[in-house]
Protein backbone atom coordinates (compact mmCIF):
# COMPACT_ATOMS: atom_id res chain seq x y z
CA UNK A 1 0.00 0.00 0.00
CA UNK A 2 3.21 2.67 0.48
CA UNK A 3 4.44 1.82 -2.50
CA UNK A 4 1.51 2.46 -4.34
CA UNK A 5 1.16 5.84 -2.69
CA UNK A 6 4.82 6.20 -3.36
CA UNK A 7 4.70 5.63 -7.48
CA UNK A 8 1.42 7.84 -7.69
CA UNK A 9 3.51 11.20 -6.32
CA UNK A 10 6.42 10.21 -8.29
CA UNK A 11 4.39 10.59 -11.13
CA UNK A 12 2.39 13.84 -10.30
CA UNK A 13 5.97 15.04 -9.33
CA UNK A 14 6.88 14.19 -13.42
CA UNK A 15 4.03 15.79 -14.58
CA UNK A 16 4.26 19.15 -12.94
CA UNK A 17 8.21 19.03 -14.30
CA UNK A 18 6.48 18.56 -17.42
CA UNK A 19 4.04 21.31 -17.64
CA UNK A 20 6.72 23.47 -16.43
CA UNK A 21 9.31 23.23 -19.20
CA UNK A 22 5.99 23.41 -21.78
CA UNK A 23 5.03 26.80 -20.08
CA UNK A 24 9.16 27.77 -21.09
CA UNK A 25 9.47 27.02 -24.13
CA UNK A 26 5.98 28.80 -25.02
CA UNK A 27 6.74 32.04 -23.02
CA UNK A 28 10.41 32.26 -25.01
CA UNK A 29 8.43 31.93 -28.43
CA UNK A 30 6.16 34.72 -27.34
CA UNK A 31 9.20 36.68 -26.08
CA UNK A 32 10.66 36.84 -30.04
CA UNK A 33 10.70 40.27 -30.84
CA UNK A 34 8.71 41.77 -34.28
CA UNK A 35 12.15 42.34 -35.91
CA UNK A 36 12.92 39.26 -35.72
CA UNK A 37 9.69 37.81 -37.07
CA UNK A 38 10.49 40.53 -39.82
CA UNK A 39 14.20 39.73 -40.59
CA UNK A 40 12.81 36.26 -40.55
CA UNK A 41 10.66 36.97 -44.25
CA UNK A 42 11.70 36.26 -47.74
CA UNK A 43 13.09 39.27 -49.34
CA UNK A 44 10.94 40.79 -52.44
CA UNK A 45 11.89 39.80 -55.42
CA UNK A 46 13.96 41.09 -58.49
CA UNK A 47 12.45 42.15 -61.40
CA UNK A 48 13.79 44.33 -64.77
CA UNK A 49 11.94 47.23 -65.38
CA UNK A 50 12.49 49.63 -68.06
CA UNK A 51 11.57 52.67 -68.08
CA UNK A 52 9.55 54.31 -70.83
CA UNK A 53 10.44 56.88 -73.67
CA UNK A 54 8.64 58.76 -75.91
CA UNK A 55 10.42 58.90 -79.06
CA UNK A 56 9.80 59.15 -82.95
CA UNK A 57 9.96 55.64 -84.81
CA UNK A 58 8.49 55.18 -88.70
CA UNK A 59 5.55 51.96 -88.50
CA UNK A 60 5.95 49.75 -91.65
CA UNK A 61 3.46 47.22 -93.13
CA UNK A 62 3.88 43.88 -94.33
CA UNK A 63 2.73 42.95 -98.01
CA UNK A 64 3.22 39.63 -100.15
CA UNK A 65 4.66 40.21 -103.74
CA UNK A 66 6.30 38.22 -106.29
CA UNK A 67 9.82 38.79 -108.06
CA UNK A 68 9.99 39.57 -111.31
CA UNK A 69 12.73 40.03 -114.41
CA UNK A 70 13.14 43.81 -115.14
CA UNK A 71 13.23 42.89 -118.84
CA UNK A 72 11.43 38.85 -120.02
CA UNK A 73 12.07 38.25 -123.25
CA UNK A 74 10.28 35.42 -125.78
CA UNK A 75 12.88 34.53 -128.46
CA UNK A 76 11.05 33.60 -131.97
CA UNK A 77 12.94 33.56 -135.29
CA UNK A 78 12.01 36.56 -137.55
CA UNK A 79 12.98 33.98 -140.54
CA UNK A 80 11.96 30.09 -141.04
CA UNK A 81 14.34 27.55 -141.28
CA UNK A 82 15.99 24.23 -139.89
CA UNK A 83 17.93 24.95 -136.97
CA UNK A 84 21.75 24.16 -137.17
CA UNK A 85 23.19 25.15 -134.35
CA UNK A 86 21.94 25.88 -130.47
CA UNK A 87 25.00 27.97 -129.49
CA UNK A 88 24.45 28.37 -125.70
CA UNK A 89 23.71 26.99 -122.19
CA UNK A 90 20.10 26.29 -121.08
CA UNK A 91 19.80 28.09 -118.12
CA UNK A 92 23.31 30.02 -118.68
CA UNK A 93 24.07 33.53 -118.19
CA UNK A 94 24.64 34.95 -121.63
CA UNK A 95 25.84 38.88 -122.82
CA UNK A 96 23.82 40.94 -125.44
CA UNK A 97 25.07 39.93 -128.80
CA UNK A 98 25.85 36.14 -127.79
CA UNK A 99 24.57 33.67 -130.51
CA UNK A 100 21.83 31.65 -129.74
CA UNK A 101 20.75 29.71 -132.38
CA UNK A 102 21.80 29.70 -135.37
CA UNK A 103 19.20 29.02 -138.61
CA UNK A 104 20.92 27.04 -141.83
CA UNK A 105 22.22 30.10 -143.98
CA UNK A 106 22.49 28.40 -147.84
CA UNK A 107 18.67 29.34 -148.99
CA UNK A 108 19.66 32.85 -147.65
CA UNK A 109 22.80 33.18 -148.90
CA UNK A 110 21.12 31.21 -152.35
CA UNK A 111 18.83 34.41 -152.18
CA UNK A 112 21.39 37.18 -152.24
CA UNK A 113 23.24 35.76 -154.83
CA UNK A 114 20.16 35.91 -157.14
CA UNK A 115 19.47 39.53 -155.61
CA UNK A 116 22.87 40.45 -156.75
CA UNK A 117 22.17 39.67 -160.47
CA UNK A 118 19.14 41.50 -160.34
CA UNK A 119 20.78 44.15 -159.48
CA UNK A 120 23.54 43.91 -161.84
CA UNK A 121 20.94 43.06 -164.50
CA UNK A 122 18.87 46.49 -163.59
CA UNK A 123 22.30 48.53 -163.16
CA UNK A 124 22.73 47.41 -166.71
CA UNK A 125 19.79 48.26 -168.16
CA UNK A 126 19.52 51.99 -166.41
CA UNK A 127 22.95 52.67 -168.10
CA UNK A 128 21.55 51.80 -171.68
CA UNK A 129 18.83 53.68 -171.17
CA UNK A 130 20.39 56.58 -169.62
CA UNK A 131 22.76 56.58 -172.82
CA UNK A 132 19.67 56.60 -175.39
CA UNK A 133 17.71 59.53 -172.64
CA UNK A 134 20.65 61.56 -173.36
CA UNK A 135 20.98 61.12 -177.45
CA UNK A 136 17.12 61.54 -177.34
CA UNK A 137 17.96 65.23 -175.82
CA UNK A 138 20.77 66.08 -178.16
CA UNK A 139 18.33 65.08 -181.05
CA UNK A 140 15.50 66.95 -180.17
CA UNK A 141 17.58 70.13 -179.80
CA UNK A 142 18.56 69.58 -182.99
CA UNK A 143 14.55 68.85 -183.99
CA UNK A 144 15.96 65.47 -185.76
CA UNK A 145 12.97 63.29 -183.47
CA UNK A 146 9.77 64.27 -181.97
CA UNK A 147 8.84 65.39 -178.30
CA UNK A 148 6.80 61.85 -178.18
CA UNK A 149 10.38 59.93 -179.15
CA UNK A 150 12.17 61.64 -176.86
CA UNK A 151 9.54 61.72 -174.01
CA UNK A 152 9.44 57.67 -174.34
CA UNK A 153 13.18 57.61 -174.05
CA UNK A 154 12.85 59.49 -170.85
CA UNK A 155 10.20 57.64 -169.17
CA UNK A 156 12.53 54.41 -170.17
CA UNK A 157 15.01 55.82 -168.46
CA UNK A 158 13.02 56.61 -165.12
CA UNK A 159 11.50 52.85 -164.85
CA UNK A 160 15.33 51.74 -165.66
CA UNK A 161 15.80 54.00 -162.19
CA UNK A 162 13.22 52.79 -160.22
CA UNK A 163 14.53 48.63 -161.43
CA UNK A 164 17.47 49.68 -159.69
CA UNK A 165 16.07 50.50 -156.58
CA UNK A 166 13.71 47.86 -156.71
CA UNK A 167 16.49 45.52 -156.92
CA UNK A 168 18.59 46.91 -154.46
CA UNK A 169 16.34 47.02 -151.67
CA UNK A 170 15.81 43.14 -152.32
CA UNK A 171 19.37 42.70 -152.05
CA UNK A 172 19.14 44.83 -148.71
CA UNK A 173 16.16 42.44 -147.91
CA UNK A 174 18.29 39.22 -149.04
CA UNK A 175 21.25 40.49 -146.80
CA UNK A 176 18.61 41.28 -143.79
CA UNK A 177 17.11 38.05 -143.57
CA UNK A 178 20.61 35.98 -143.79
CA UNK A 179 21.43 38.38 -140.79
CA UNK A 180 18.00 36.80 -139.21
CA UNK A 181 19.54 33.54 -139.40
CA UNK A 182 21.73 34.59 -136.22
CA UNK A 183 19.68 34.52 -133.57
CA UNK A 184 21.38 36.81 -130.90
CA UNK A 185 20.47 37.71 -126.85
CA UNK A 186 18.61 41.31 -127.17
CA UNK A 187 19.61 41.37 -124.06
CA UNK A 188 22.10 40.30 -121.00
CA UNK A 189 20.42 37.93 -118.96
CA UNK A 190 19.54 34.20 -117.63
CA UNK A 191 18.30 32.21 -120.60
CA UNK A 192 15.89 29.07 -120.38
CA UNK A 193 15.27 26.09 -121.49
CA UNK A 194 15.41 25.45 -125.86
CA UNK A 195 12.41 24.92 -127.30
CA UNK A 196 13.54 23.65 -130.61
CA UNK A 197 16.48 21.85 -130.89
CA UNK A 198 18.69 21.63 -133.65
CA UNK A 199 17.77 19.88 -136.88
CA UNK A 200 13.84 20.72 -136.41
CA UNK A 201 11.94 23.62 -138.00
CA UNK A 202 11.44 26.89 -136.44
CA UNK A 203 8.49 29.08 -138.04
CA UNK A 204 9.06 32.90 -138.57
CA UNK A 205 7.05 34.87 -136.06
CA UNK A 206 5.50 31.71 -134.16
CA UNK A 207 7.94 29.59 -132.80
CA UNK A 208 9.31 29.81 -129.22
CA UNK A 209 13.02 29.13 -129.42
CA UNK A 210 13.62 30.08 -125.66
CA UNK A 211 13.25 32.77 -123.29
CA UNK A 212 15.48 35.56 -121.71
CA UNK A 213 15.24 37.30 -118.31
CA UNK A 214 17.47 40.06 -117.07
CA UNK A 215 18.83 39.35 -113.84
CA UNK A 216 20.37 43.01 -112.48
CA UNK A 217 18.37 44.80 -111.36
CA UNK A 218 15.65 43.05 -110.62
CA UNK A 219 11.94 43.88 -109.65
CA UNK A 220 9.45 42.78 -106.92
CA UNK A 221 5.84 44.03 -107.12
CA UNK A 222 3.44 43.94 -104.07
CA UNK A 223 -0.48 44.98 -103.72
CA UNK A 224 -1.40 47.41 -100.64
CA UNK A 225 -4.61 47.83 -100.14
CA UNK A 226 -6.26 51.27 -100.00
CA UNK A 227 -5.67 52.73 -96.81
CA UNK A 228 -1.81 51.60 -96.86
CA UNK A 229 -1.84 52.99 -100.01
CA UNK A 230 -2.53 56.62 -99.10
CA UNK A 231 -0.83 56.45 -95.92
CA UNK A 232 2.46 55.52 -97.75
CA UNK A 233 1.27 57.71 -100.04
CA UNK A 234 1.46 60.70 -97.71
CA UNK A 235 5.15 59.79 -96.34
CA UNK A 236 6.75 59.69 -99.66
CA UNK A 237 5.77 62.75 -100.60
CA UNK A 238 6.46 64.10 -97.62
CA UNK A 239 10.14 63.79 -98.55
CA UNK A 240 10.25 60.11 -96.86
CA UNK A 241 12.81 57.38 -97.43
CA UNK A 242 11.27 55.57 -100.13
CA UNK A 243 13.48 52.46 -99.48
CA UNK A 244 11.92 49.19 -98.53
CA UNK A 245 13.22 45.75 -96.66
CA UNK A 246 12.23 42.62 -98.37
CA UNK A 247 12.37 38.78 -97.21
CA UNK A 248 12.61 36.63 -99.95
CA UNK A 249 11.12 32.88 -99.65
CA UNK A 250 9.97 33.84 -95.89
CA UNK A 251 14.03 33.20 -95.10
CA UNK A 252 15.02 35.34 -92.52
CA UNK A 253 18.48 34.95 -93.71
CA UNK A 254 17.54 36.42 -97.35
CA UNK A 255 16.87 40.30 -96.54
CA UNK A 256 17.71 42.51 -98.88
CA UNK A 257 16.92 46.43 -99.29
CA UNK A 258 15.31 47.75 -102.35
CA UNK A 259 14.11 50.87 -103.80
CA UNK A 260 10.22 51.75 -104.37
CA UNK A 261 10.71 53.43 -108.02
CA UNK A 262 7.02 52.95 -109.58
CA UNK A 263 3.22 53.26 -108.35
CA UNK A 264 0.84 52.46 -110.56
CA UNK A 265 -2.00 55.53 -111.43
CA UNK A 266 -4.94 53.54 -110.53
CA UNK A 267 -6.62 51.23 -107.78
CA UNK A 268 -7.44 48.05 -109.35
CA UNK A 269 -11.62 48.33 -108.84
CA UNK A 270 -11.36 44.43 -108.69
CA UNK A 271 -9.34 43.85 -105.39
CA UNK A 272 -9.23 47.54 -104.51
CA UNK A 273 -5.40 47.60 -104.32
CA UNK A 274 -2.58 49.80 -105.72
CA UNK A 275 0.19 48.53 -107.15
CA UNK A 276 3.61 48.90 -105.91
CA UNK A 277 7.24 48.10 -107.25
CA UNK A 278 10.49 47.83 -105.77
CA UNK A 279 13.81 47.90 -107.50
CA UNK A 280 16.22 45.18 -105.77
CA UNK A 281 20.06 44.71 -107.04
CA UNK A 282 20.99 41.19 -107.91
CA UNK A 283 24.30 41.53 -109.49
CA UNK A 284 25.50 37.99 -108.28
CA UNK A 285 22.15 36.39 -109.98
CA UNK A 286 20.90 34.35 -107.00
CA UNK A 287 17.60 35.94 -107.08
CA UNK A 288 15.35 34.29 -109.43
CA UNK A 289 11.94 36.05 -111.22
CA UNK A 290 8.75 33.89 -109.71
CA UNK A 291 10.00 34.18 -105.98
CA UNK A 292 8.10 34.87 -103.20
CA UNK A 293 8.59 38.33 -101.22
CA UNK A 294 7.58 39.71 -98.40
CA UNK A 295 7.90 43.55 -98.78
CA UNK A 296 7.94 46.00 -95.78
CA UNK A 297 6.76 49.62 -96.52
CA UNK A 298 6.37 52.70 -94.88
CA UNK A 299 2.90 53.35 -94.18
CA UNK A 300 3.44 56.00 -90.96
CA UNK A 301 5.84 58.02 -88.76
CA UNK A 302 4.93 59.03 -85.05
CA UNK A 303 7.02 61.63 -83.51
CA UNK A 304 6.47 60.82 -79.64
CA UNK A 305 5.81 56.98 -79.51
CA UNK A 306 5.66 54.69 -76.64
CA UNK A 307 7.81 51.58 -77.42
CA UNK A 308 7.47 48.37 -74.58
CA UNK A 309 8.37 45.03 -75.40
CA UNK A 310 6.04 42.89 -76.31
CA UNK A 311 6.81 40.74 -73.53
CA UNK A 312 5.80 42.76 -70.89
CA UNK A 313 2.09 43.09 -72.22
CA UNK A 314 -0.07 40.39 -70.30
CA UNK A 315 -3.33 39.30 -71.63
CA UNK A 316 -6.47 38.92 -69.31
CA UNK A 317 -9.43 37.74 -71.67
CA UNK A 318 -9.65 40.59 -74.32
CA UNK A 319 -7.84 43.17 -71.78
CA UNK A 320 -3.86 43.90 -72.27
CA UNK A 321 -2.34 45.18 -68.84
CA UNK A 322 1.30 45.33 -67.67
CA UNK A 323 2.78 45.82 -64.33
CA UNK A 324 3.97 49.15 -63.74
CA UNK A 325 6.28 50.00 -60.10
CA UNK A 326 5.41 52.58 -58.78
CA UNK A 327 6.00 54.60 -55.40
CA UNK A 328 7.73 51.93 -52.74
CA UNK A 329 9.14 49.84 -55.24
CA UNK A 330 4.85 47.91 -55.04
CA UNK A 331 3.60 46.34 -58.59
CA UNK A 332 0.89 47.76 -59.81
CA UNK A 333 -1.02 46.59 -62.71
CA UNK A 334 -2.24 48.80 -65.39
CA UNK A 335 -4.37 48.49 -68.28
CA UNK A 336 -3.21 49.50 -72.11
CA UNK A 337 -4.12 49.79 -75.59
CA UNK A 338 -1.29 48.71 -78.13
CA UNK A 339 -1.06 49.89 -81.49
CA UNK A 340 1.28 48.39 -84.39
CA UNK A 341 3.88 46.10 -83.03
CA UNK A 342 7.68 47.37 -84.53
CA UNK A 343 10.09 44.14 -84.55
CA UNK A 344 9.91 42.83 -81.18
CA UNK A 345 8.01 45.71 -80.11
CA UNK A 346 4.61 47.33 -79.02
CA UNK A 347 3.48 50.63 -79.50
CA UNK A 348 1.29 51.68 -76.62
CA UNK A 349 -1.49 53.74 -77.83
CA UNK A 350 -2.94 54.46 -74.02
CA UNK A 351 -2.43 53.86 -70.30
CA UNK A 352 1.08 54.25 -69.90
CA UNK A 353 3.10 57.73 -69.83
CA UNK A 354 6.32 58.52 -70.26
CA UNK A 355 8.86 57.77 -67.51
CA UNK A 356 6.70 54.70 -66.06
CA UNK A 357 8.70 52.02 -64.92
CA UNK A 358 7.20 48.95 -66.19
CA UNK A 359 8.40 45.23 -65.55
CA UNK A 360 9.47 43.61 -68.37
CA UNK A 361 11.90 40.25 -66.98
CA UNK A 362 10.03 38.22 -64.14
CA UNK A 363 6.45 39.30 -64.49
CA UNK A 364 5.63 35.45 -63.09
CA UNK A 365 7.42 36.40 -59.88
CA UNK A 366 4.27 39.14 -58.78
CA UNK A 367 1.68 37.15 -57.82
CA UNK A 368 -1.11 40.17 -57.35
CA UNK A 369 -1.05 43.83 -57.34
CA UNK A 370 0.08 46.07 -54.63
CA UNK A 371 3.40 43.24 -54.16
CA UNK A 372 6.72 45.11 -53.25
CA UNK A 373 9.35 43.92 -55.53
CA UNK A 374 12.94 44.94 -55.75
CA UNK A 375 13.00 46.46 -59.23
CA UNK A 376 16.59 46.55 -61.31
CA UNK A 377 17.13 48.60 -63.99
CA UNK A 378 17.50 47.81 -67.65
CA UNK A 379 18.08 49.50 -70.68
CA UNK A 380 15.48 49.36 -73.46
CA UNK A 381 15.61 48.74 -76.96
CA UNK A 382 15.63 51.63 -79.33
CA UNK A 383 13.71 51.88 -82.27
CA UNK A 384 15.03 51.20 -85.75
CA UNK A 385 14.54 54.33 -87.46
CA UNK A 386 17.08 53.70 -90.26
CA UNK A 387 15.31 51.13 -91.84
CA UNK A 388 11.39 50.20 -91.50
CA UNK A 389 10.44 47.02 -89.76
CA UNK A 390 7.48 45.22 -89.69
CA UNK A 391 4.28 47.27 -88.26
CA UNK A 392 1.23 44.99 -88.11
CA UNK A 393 -2.35 46.64 -87.78
CA UNK A 394 -3.43 47.84 -85.08
CA UNK A 395 -5.54 45.03 -83.14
Amino acid sequence: MASLKQSARSTRSWAIILNLLVMALLTGCEAKSEEEVASSAPPPPEVDVVEVVAQPVVLSESFTGRVEAAETVELRPRVSGYIQEVAFEEGGLVEEGDLLFLIDQRPYQARIGAAQAELAQARSQSAQTGSEAERARVLLGRQAISQEVHDQRQSALNNARAMVDAAEAALDTAELDLEYTRITAPVSGRAGRAMVTRGNLANADQSLLTTLVTIDPIHVYFDADEQAAFASHTMLNSGESNSLKIELGGDAARQFTGTLDFIDNRLNPNTGTLQFRALLANPDGRIRPGEFARVEMPVARMEQALLLDRKAVLTDQDRRYVYVVGENNLAERRQVSTGRQVGAQTVITEGLNAGDRVIVNGVQKVFMPGMEVSPQQVAGAPADNTQPTIAARED
